[in-house]
């Protein structure tokens, strides 16, 4: 199953805290994904992307633009549960 993101907010230091359906919460950390894929780095370099996230309809999917987006499934596996 899919884990679907309830509630999501980008906190200081491109670290986004993560609440998902089944309670879980984590904090997943950009740093590694804007040093290492090419797309992820606009998120450093043009002013206010970072925090211009969007949700998809179906809850399991964050998106900044057409170029950027992260899997629900990849910030419930590799974020760092609080």
């Amino acid at each position: 199953m899919i884990p679907r993101i309830q509630d999501i907010q980008a906190l200081d230091n491109f670290i986004l805290w993560v609440k998902f359906d089944d309670g879980k919460q984590v904090h997943y950390d950009l740093n590694e994904d804007i040093a290492t894929v090419p797309a992820f780095r606009s998120l450093q370099d043009e002013y206010g992307l970072y925090r211009s996230f969007q949700l998809d309809t179906s809850r399991t999917c964050v998106t900044w633009n057409e170029e950027i987006d992260l899997p629900s499934d990849c910030i419930y596996e590799y974020g760092k549960v609080i």
